[in-house]
């Protein structure tokens, strides 16, 4: 008997060991820390290293661009071959006989040559380089706000596994007062003072309990699972909040027009910033350009030899005159996509207002609602235990009993829903309108 005990007594201690092993306790600050594991949040972060290393490129704006090659050529072509010897400083009198000249000998000739290209003066290539800086702060500012909603989307998750245990929690009570009214009735119906279909009622109601506790039991994983794929966590078991869903009104003033500081309306603001200095790239590239360039070559009729050597300096003004009117082809593009980002921004921003107006009345009706919720789920808590107290009396009907219990803790499922609406919507408040 001991030993059985024992046995028992062991397998239940490995079975509650897995049951903490598969459930982790979660906070709200703990997942806040955690937002960087996003991948949404790592692509906005490779976008803006991508920009970044577009900025990068144009240093070649004002830095120079420095080759080394060496060439190695055997010839016969009269001209090739007393350039060679030239380059190679090893003429001689007879290398001006006429045979010579027009029938060389097989000439060989190594050339190495380091040459620099130095831009001095390109207007265009200067505001094409404040573009790319442009856009990189615009990446940079879509990136912070990534993570901003990020937090968002990561608080109203875990308000929602909040809600899915505060369900759970609200369907075990329902199925324990459902069961003792079954086991009610039973008696009463074993004793004659109630009908056969009274008792089906009842145990219709608790098979609906259960497979709705089977339900809120569901999207307690459900909401675990979506938290886990938002902090990029492979889990096998389920998360656990360690604070309850509560409700604590707290006064919001209402306010008539948004920050203009917002990082999303700052990155729109670089953008059309961006497109505006592409426009003047594309109209500065009708000016002309500047740049100085030289060479140092070294020739020798072996490898990698020296035995002469000669430099060039120079520099160069271009002018592109005309192309067929492609110039102004993409600066009419240009001007067109810069007029269509300032529309964007305006309407982003006309948008957004929109929403935070909205948001503020929605703040106010889930206010009003929690309270109201509360007040129903109190009434139908009190109707409940009246009709529960004239049914052990024979004065009430089984189902009216039923009726009054399903809409108990419907409104009680009810004012945690009006709770979860109203925290996530001073959330959303907050998210919209950041302070400075």
């Amino acid at each position: 008997m001991k030993k059985a005990v024992l046995f028992t007594t062991l397998i239940l201690g490995n079975m509650l060991g897995l049951q903490a092993q598969d459930t982790l306790s979660i906070s709200k600050s703990g997942l806040l820390e955690k937002v960087t594991q996003n991948l949404q949040l790592k692509i906005a972060q490779h976008n803006y290293q991508g920009a970044k290393a577009d900025y990068k490129q144009t240093r070649a704006l004002f830095l120079p661009s420095i080759s080394a090659s060496q060439t190695a050529m055997v010839t016969t072509n009269p001209l090739m071959a007393f350039g060679s010897k030239l380059n190679q400083e090893i003429l001689t009198p007879m290398d001006f006989d006429p045979n010579r000249l027009n029938n060389p000998n097989q000439t060989q000739n190594f050339a190495t040559q380091i040459e620099v290209q130095q831009p001095l003066i390109n207007l265009d290539g200067w505001m094409g380089r404040k573009a790319a800086k442009a856009k990189m702060d615009a990446y940079g500012l879509q990136s912070k706000r990534t993570q901003e909603y990020l937090q968002l989307e990561v608080v109203k998750a875990y308000m929602q596994l909040q809600l899915a245990y505060k369900a759970v929690a609200v369907m075990q009570k329902a199925e324990g007062t459902a069961t003792a009214n079954l086991k009610l009735v039973d008696n009463y119906f074993k004793n004659g003072m109630v009908q056969k279909t009274d008792v089906l009622n009842v145990q219709v109601r608790v098979n609906e309990i259960k497979n709705q506790l089977a339900s809120a039991r569901s999207n307690v994983q459900n909401a675990s699972d979506y938290l886990a794929f938002l902090l990029n966590e492979d889990i096998k078991g389920i998360y656990k909040p360690t604070e309850t869903l509560e409700a604590s009104p707290t006064e919001i003033a209402l306010i008539a027009t948004l920050n203009e500081n917002r990082s999303d309306f700052q990155a729109y603001q670089k953008t059309t910033e961006a497109y505006k200095n592409m426009l003047k790239m594309q109209q500065m590239s009708l000016l002309p350009r500047l740049n100085a360039f030289g060479n140092y070559q070294l020739y020798d009729r072996k490898v990698m030899g020296f035995q002469a050597n000669g430099y060039l300096l120079g520099a160069q003004l271009s002018w592109n005159l005309f192309d067929g009117m492609k110039s102004y082809g993409k600066i009419d593009k240009a001007k067109a996509e810069f007029q269509k980002a300032e529309t964007e921004a305006d309407q982003y921003k006309k948008q957004s207002q929109l929403e935070f107006q909205k948001a503020q009345r929605q703040f106010q009706d889930a206010k009003s609602k929690v309270s109201n919720a509360q007040l129903a789920w109190e009434q139908s808590k009190e109707a409940y235990r009246i009709r529960q107290n004239r049914f052990a009396q024979g004065l009430e009907k089984t189902t009216d009993v039923l009726q009054s219990e399903t809409l108990m803790y419907q409104k009680e499922l009810e004012y945690q829903q009006s709770i979860f609406e109203y925290q996530f919507t001073e959330q959303y408040l907050q998210f919209l309108n950041p302070k400075p």
